[in-house]
């Protein structure tokens, strides 16, 4: 294939990854790209390079499949790569463009405008995949090559650096396709004294993880064939429908779920990486008899010793298992319903006032509907386990736990799905972050609900200095006026204060045609019943 420029060969590519939005910042060294894009698709120009990665990356989320960032090269670039390590950190499939100088200069370090050090070595650094292309015949490739690589599991992003002069050229593009990944296949062995284990079981339980979404209709078999019950990571939300009987959520951490997790005589694990916040920094106590299932065989045994480590695709892998699954004890089944029901009721009643908030979410959004979430005390404490999630394209949020991403998120995730409504969710110390990206909103008027939980600062480290210290540094905050800053920037206000104030106005923002930013002071509402602090060690003298 003949294309005119680089970008008509990028958005040829995109179109065949089904993508149709791209976010980025248009610069000297990405304008045919931008200039394409912008004429045959979407192109939404985000207010900074990180939020053009979160934003692809929710917008893939949304959607089980694949977002598109285009960036500058040099800073730009550099900007873009904490959201890359996101990216990154989670498994999800990034397609990152970034510009580069002219290719004649690269390396030469003669100071040209936007050139930076070794900007591939940065973006190996923090990618999947990192390539630079070369000349107008191996862009096709690369950009192949790439999305492939995001897209295999595990899944992660790619980055490819794209000289400003190799953009503006004919492309010649011979089509060829990328050599695709074998998928692993358990030992047979293995294979079979997992099943001969799972046959003699009757207190069993599964763990899910973000690699457990790719495998759901399997999972929901075995589930159902077992009567076992499911815990899942923040990640593997939804990959059973949270109002499942059997399914317990992410709280493997409460007294009731060490409880289950001490009584059961096989844990089968899929696709989760274990990580600290999940296990109480590792200290979670798992039955002997574990089988663990993982695409990724460095993830066989890493956190916990797996007497049946199966390398393989969940989907692939669990089928196997479901023909010699036997049914659990009956009182079993049973502890596990009165289990999904007592850490619900317990968190929910902890929660206090902001309890009035999840219930209105809960009530005014549709079925699998995004639920976008930055790192908070709101969303650590509830909206990661209580508020239910029915389907895992709606579980949203930056896994790798850094804050100030949820908008961009939100952005990317509600430009994914336009029919339905998509809620953020953050506090006022990480929207300060991207504060900018009000004006990304405000200028693509996506169907977004911006929760605002107002504390004035960090409210987890304010938490945290108040238990375990004398003083506090650095989480004290100024806060803008929340009314006045969405009056600047075209956007419907609301203000909850009281409890009966989250219906009202959460029914009304999410049932809007376009975005409404939504301030919860939570100095009006009232505090929680307990401080929450986060579940990491504080080492003390």
């Amino acid at each position: 294939m003949q294309y005119d420029n680089g970008g008509d060969l990028l958005v040829a590519h995109l179109k065949s990854l089904g993508i149709d939005t791209v976010f980025g910042i248009v610069s000297v060294h990405n304008l045919p790209l931008v200039e394409a894009v912008d004429r045959e698709l979407r192109f939404v120009p985000v207010r900074h390079e990180a939020t053009a990665v979160n934003a692809a990356d929710g917008y893939g989320r949304a959607r089980g499949s694949i977002g598109c960032a285009l960036t500058s090269t040099g800073t730009g670039a550099g900007n873009a790569a904490g959201s890359l390590i996101e990216a990154l950190a989670s498994g999800t499939a990034v397609l990152h463009i970034t510009g580069q100088i002219e290719a004649a200069y690269l390396g030469g370090g003669r100071g040209y405008i936007h050139e930076t050090k070794d900007q591939l070595g940065m973006l190996t650094a923090v990618s999947k995949y990192a390539a630079t292309v070369g000349s107008a015949r191996d862009a096709g490739r690369l950009l192949r090559e790439a999305s492939a690589a995001a897209l295999t599991a595990p899944g992660g992003p790619a980055s490819v650096e794209w000289p400003i002069d190799l953009q503006y050229a004919a492309q010649q593009d011979t089509g060829e396709a990328p050599t695709g990944a074998v998928a692993p296949v358990p030992d047979p062995a293995a294979l079979a004294a997992a099943r001969e284990l799972l046959s003699r079981a009757r207190r069993p339980l599964i763990w899910a993880g973000g690699g457990a979404n790719t495998a759901r209709e399997e999972l929901l078999a075995l589930l159902e064939a077992t009567g076992a019950g499911l815990f899942t990571s923040n990640s593997g939300r939804g990959c059973v429908p949270e109002d499942h009987p059997l399914v317990i959520g992410n709280f493997a951490t409460t007294p009731a779920g060490r409880a289950l997790l001490a009584d059961a005589d096989v844990l089968l694990t899929v696709g989760t990486h274990f990580r600290s916040n999940e296990t109480a920094d590792y200290g979670l106590k798992f039955p002997g008899a574990h089988i663990q299932i993982d695409i990724d065989e460095a993830a066989l045994g890493r956190v916990h010793p797996a007497r049946h480590a199966l390398h393989g695709d969940a989907a692939a892998v669990l089928p196997a298992l479901t023909g010699s699954a036997v049914r659990a004890d009956t009182d079993w089944s049973a502890r596990i319903t009165a289990v999904r029901e007592d850490v619900r009721a317990t968190l929910h009643d902890s929660i206090g006032p902001q309890a009035a908030v999840c219930d209105a979410l809960a009530a005014a959004l549709p079925r699998g509907a995004v639920v976008a979430r930055d790192v908070t005390i709101p969303s650590s404490s509830w909206g990661n386990r209580l508020l239910p999630i029915h389907d895992p394209r709606a579980n949203v949020f930056p896994r790798g736990g850094g804050i100030g991403q949820g908008l961009g998120m939100g952005i990317g995730a509600a430009l994914a799905r336009p029919d339905a409504p998509t809620v953020v969710i953050a506090g006022d110390g990480g929207l300060a972050v991207h504060l900018g990206e009000l004006l990304t909103v405000a200028q693509e008027r996506p169907r977004l609900t911006l929760v605002v939980f107002n504390d004035g600062g960090y409210g987890v480290l304010r938490n945290m200095q108040d238990k375990y210290g004398e003083r506090r540094s650095g989480v004290d905050l100024f806060t803008p006026d929340f009314a006045g800053l969405a009056a600047a920037c075209s956007l419907a206000y609301a203000p909850i204060t009281t409890e009966a104030d989250a219906a009202p106005v959460l029914e009304a923002a999410l049932g809007s045609d376009g975005p409404t930013l939504v301030e919860v002071d939570l100095d009006a509402l009232g505090p929680m019943k307990n401080p929450f602090t986060p579940p990491v060690k504080i080492h003390t003298a």
